[in-house]
């Protein structure tokens, strides 16, 4: 096997890792609160469409972006 010098992941790869990890966490963050203080009283605000819909798409289209980074293949502007 000869020695490869080139990294497995370019750098606008790496970029694509870090915006799809930002994206997630921004999703998991959408879906977090709507608890109560109070355990006998139920909260219907965790049922509003920010926790049902928007953060579960968020998050979806976090691991989207990381296997578009991780399975894309990106060219470096000296390989051209």
């Amino acid at each position: 096997m000869e020695n490869n010098p080139k990294m497995a992941i370019t750098p606008k790869g790496l970029r694509y890792l870090l915006i799809g990890l930002i994206v997630m966490v921004s999703g998991y963050v959408l879906m977090s609160g709507g608890g109560s203080t109070d355990p006998e009283v139920f909260n219907y605000s965790m049922f509003d469409f920010r926790r049902m819909v928007a953060a579960p798409l968020v998050i979806i289209l976090g691991i989207v972006i990381e296997v578009v980074a991780i399975m894309g293949m990106f060219k470096n502007k000296e390989d051209k």
